[in-house]
């Protein structure tokens, strides 16, 4: 590892400065990467491994997901009495939210679960969630309250049922559990060839009885109190998938697979109305309950049906209500409201309100709907992340609150196209997906501020943040028609005005925002020989850098377009960023490893190894110090730019695909193959103390789980399990760092900077008045100090020897001050009278110092003994203004009489003489630091 190319240039020593700030040098040859044994394998006992005495990540900390609303799992409706509202609850993984439907606020979100939930359910007090083969109650849309155990397969249904709830799992055994008792009511098992349980309901007015749709397409309606079979219907042959209650009792809509409603009596066993969708099998059934004899059906493919049971026919279609399946759909109670929610991570509430009886969208709650390309930080106050997707958007998620988040929409090839044909031709008009996308805020009130490439397009789209829109221009070459180009690198200037644009002909071209007009090209014809892989600007628009696919790397003159310095590198670079106010670059090469260049003297200054995938991502954070890698190896690590070390790594159980840092440093925001959300780490470091030592060269990282919606909870250890860890090892500042060094103490300056000036305190604080004597009380009861009052009772005197004589010594003139002075003289050991006179205040240390003359009941050795330690205290060249104070208000006091004894001034010599030395000592360099200081102020650097 290289501290620098040429450690005796002088170029370098600009370099040299900003990363070596800590003048730490490195042998040659160290590396400090972990070497990754595989990817991530394992259970959960293998994620939680401990390396080293260091768990997980000692940086970041899990704190909670962004961009989540829905899964495929269907939604709940609840309606509280108390609050006169509806109430919906989708899935997000390991928990759940709860929306308030008025308004679409988020009320609540659940605590995690170990595992993702596979099924929900609801009453009117408590939320069930089914994980694996147990599930829980959830109270106050938020806590646990109650757990049950006894499945052996996957559960797949709930169904509450007065004060018990219906669970049945995969291998259709039911059991019927108490729901306060948490104990195990009934369980029936049916065999699976030829009853498979896949729907459940409770029908209207039916008491103690249960109907079970099969796979294979027959049903059972069951009395669960007497645990008897009442009546099997044939069915249709076909599999059931959904069954739900009409408004007319004894009447029921059976889902079929092959995309039939059946609308069926069950009461006569009579069918009363067949409906058929062509979009496969029904997943949702739903009926209006507010006059209008409608049902809603929910289909595969993203497509509602809705139904007029009248004149039995399909009066309307929603087509492209979801991207993905109809997860769940529900009609509101005497509401013309239908709620909806898919895979595609959308929550919709749909109003109906329109003539021919179409619902049109009120209220919706989105993220992407699939996996993400590109996350990037918006803005300098940390809260909006920009993100794109696959799925053709680019969207803004605030890491404040969700009414923040904002969609920027798909973009579209011809806006105008789309207004005049309507929506029908929206599909066949929209861009492919963002790869790359670049963003500066300095400009957005003006014009777009937001440039992004495309998958497979030469053409560059701009954005604007404010209006939330796709801007005006798409930028591109003019002369340049051949199909095969595409952009692939782009960057915006600081100052908003200009963007760059590589290709993958190695063309880099520079854009004008406000007007879209081409500005010029770097190089004659093309910039790289190969395809552009980073394009960078420097913060005042003087240099642009340029890495192409054949392993040069190219500096530019931002205004001229010439060539100033080109270089090549070890590998390949495969991405490219530029940390501008310190001047930092960072390039990720094919090789899996990075190197650090500083763009003033353009030299490789650090060089990093470890990684055993490609990097996909790479961010500084906001001092520069710290460069953090996302790799396909699973891991993401951070590496300290002054040391050259690694000093954190962590796994994930799914590759990083972008890591993106805040720019007030307090969360890292990371997104990940096949999932849909933007993940927050939170910075440990700036609420907690976390060492940054390097990691050995044999550390094994620990995998970390993925943080849900709902902040992480931190589990609260006992002492006796928490050991120290050779990581944290607390530093002890010695009371001298070298017996050459001038010391300070550490007692305030109240204790010895007024020790000159007591007479002048005294007098100003001076009352104007003698002290009054208040009025005494009739009676006094003394209590006890607290929050409830106590009376104290009487002291006793236990000791029965105890003389009530007054004990003599405690008359005593010499204090133990003195006596410690005495005992110096002796010893010649100073240590335990230093220490009793910093015990105490300025008035005491006065009334120490006086009482030491003969006068006042000292002596003259006593007085001399004061001055070898004032002297002991300068030879030790510690407690250094305390001695000076001392000294000074032991000669304010004893000035006359220390004239008149030959002892103490021959003691007053040695001082003197020690005084005017340690005093020219600290002279010169006193003397030295001005001097520099002055020429750092004057000098024209």
């Amino acid at each position: 590892m290289r501290l620098a190319a040429d450690t005796g240039s002088a170029c370098e020593s600009s370099a040299q400065a900003r990363l070596c700030s800590t003048r730490r040098t490195e042998r040659p040859g160290t590396r400090f990467a972990p070497v990754l044994e595989s990817r991530v394998t394992g259970t959960r006992a293998a994620m939680e491994q401990d390396a080293g005495g260091r768990t997980a990540s000692a940086l970041f900390a899990g704190f909670r997901a962004l961009g989540l609303f829905s899964n495929d799992i269907p939604h709940v409706v609840r309606f509280s009495a108390l609050k006169r509202r509806f109430y919906v609850t989708t899935c997000v993984g390991k928990s759940f939210h709860t929306y308030d439907v008025q308004k679409l606020s988020l009320v609540a979100v659940s605590n995690s679960v170990p595992q993702d939930i596979c099924c929900m359910a609801a009453d009117g007090r408590l939320v069930f969630a089914a994980y694996g083969n147990v599930f829980s109650a959830f109270a106050r849309n938020k806590e646990v309250v109650h757990t049950f155990k006894g499945h052996k397969a996957e559960i797949r249904l709930l169904q509450p049922f007065g004060d018990h709830v219906i669970s049945v799992d995969i291998d259709s055994i039911l059991i019927i559990w108490h729901i306060y008792s948490e104990e195990e009511y009934l369980q029936l098992t049916f065999d699976k060839s030829v009853f498979k349980i896949s729907a459940i309901l409770h029908p209207s007015t039916y008491l103690n009885k249960i109907l079970l749709g099969s796979e294979q397409g027959s049903l059972q309606l069951w009395n669960v109190k007497s645990n008897k079979l009442l009546y099997t219907f044939p069915g249709w042959k076909v599999g059931v998938t959904a069954l739900q209650q009409a408004p007319a009792v004894d009447v029921i809509a059976v889902g079929l697979m092959s995309g039939q409603v059946i609308i069926h009596n069950i009461k006569f066993d009579e069918t009363l109305m067949k409906f058929r969708q062509d979009w496969g099998p029904i997943t949702s059934i739903s009926f209006r309950t507010d006059g209008h004899p409608v049902m809603a059906a929910g289909s595969p493919c993203g497509h509602i049906g809705l139904w007029d049971l009248e004149d039995k026919k399909l009066i309307n279609q929603m087509r492209n209500a979801h991207s993905t399946a109809i997860a769940g759909l529900t009609f509101l109670h005497r509401e013309p409201l239908l709620v909806t929610n898919g895979a595609d991570n959308a929550l919709r509430i749909w109003i109906f309100d329109g003539p021919t009886g179409e619902g049109r969208l009120l209220r919706f709650r989105m993220g992407h709907s699939a996996p993400l390309t590109k996350i990037r930080y918006y803005g300098q106050n940390g809260q909006q992340i920009l993100s794109a997707s696959q799925d053709g958007t680019l969207q803004s998620f605030s890491t404040i609150h969700e009414k923040f988040n904002k969609s920027l929409g798909h973009g579209l090839i011809n806006k105008k196209r789309v207004k005049r044909k309507g929506l029908q031709n929206a599909m066949s008009v929209r861009l492919p997906p963002i790869t790359k996308f670049a963003a500066e805020e300095a400009r957005e009130s003006d014009w777009d501020g937001i440039i992004a490439c495309h998958q497979g397009k030469l053409s560059c789209s701009t954005w604007n943040y404010q209006r939330s829109t796709i801007g005006s221009y798409f930028l591109k070459p003019k002369e340049l028609k051949k199909d095969d180009i595409t952009a692939t690198a782009v960057d915006i200037t600081s100052c908003g005005n200009f963007a760059a644009i590589g290709l993958s002909s190695g063309a880099v071209d520079v854009y004008n925002m406000q007007s879209g007009i081409h500005r010029g090209s770097f190089g004659k014809d093309q910039a790289h020989k190969g395809s552009v892989r980073g394009v960078a600007v420097d913060g005042l628009n003087q240099l642009t850098i340029t890495a192409g696919s054949e392993g040069l790397l190219k500096f530019w003159n931002f205004k001229n377009k010439t060539l100033i310095h080109s270089m090549s590198l070890d590998s390949s670079p495969n991405m490219m960023l530029l940390h501008r106010d310190s001047g930092i670059l960072g390039l990720a090469l094919d090789d899996f490893s990075i190197c650090v260049m500083d763009i003033e003297t353009r030299k490789i200054v650090r060089e990093f190894s470890g990684h055993q995938g490609q990097i996909n991502d790479m961010a500084f954070s906001p001092d520069g110090r710290w460069l953090i890698s996302a790799s396909m190896d699973c891991s993401i690590r951070t590496w300290d730019l002054p040391s050259g070390c690694l000093i954190d790594s962590f796994l994930l159980d799914s590759a990083p695909l972008n890591v993106t840092m805040s720019p007030t440093g307090d969360f890292l925001a990371t997104s990940h193959v096949d999932h849909l959300g933007i993940y927050l780490w939170s910075n440990i470091s700036l609420y907690s103390v976390v060492s940054l030592r390097p990691l050995p060269t044999d550390y094994v990282p620990s995998v970390v789980m993925l943080p849900g919606t709902c902040q992480t909870q931190d589990i609260e250890l006992s002492e006796e399990n928490i050991e120290p860890s050779d990581d944290m090892i607390e530093y002890d500042s010695p009371e001298q760092l070298n017996e050459q060094l001038v010391t300070l103490s550490l007692l305030p300056e109240s204790r010895w900077k007024s020790l000159l000036y007591l007479d002048i305190i005294k007098k100003k604080n001076k009352p104007k008045e003698p002290p009054k004597v208040p009025k005494s009380a009739p009676f006094f009861i003394p209590t006890v100090p607290g929050l409830v009052p106590r009376y104290s009772a009487p002291e006793q005197n236990n000791d029965p020897q105890q003389s009530k004589v007054v004990n003599l010594g405690i008359l005593a003139q010499k204090s133990d001050f003195c006596l410690r002075l005495e005992e110096g003289l002796v010893n010649n050991k100073y240590e335990a009278a230093l220490n009793l006179l910093k015990e105490l205040g300025p008035s005491g240390i006065e009334t120490e110092l006086r009482s030491l003359s003969p006068d006042c009941g000292g002596s003259v050795e006593v007085m001399q003994s004061f001055l070898k330690m004032i002297g002991m205290m300068l030879d030790s060249k510690r407690d250094f203004e305390l001695a000076q104070a001392y000294l000074a208000l032991f000669l304010k006091l004893h000035l006359k009489m220390l004239s008149s004894e030959p002892t103490l001034l021959e003691e007053m010599t040695k001082l003197s003489s020690q005084l005017e030395e340690n005093w020219i000592y600290l002279q010169s360099l006193f003397n030295q630091s001005m001097c520099v200081l002055n020429y750092i102020k004057s000098a024209l650097l």
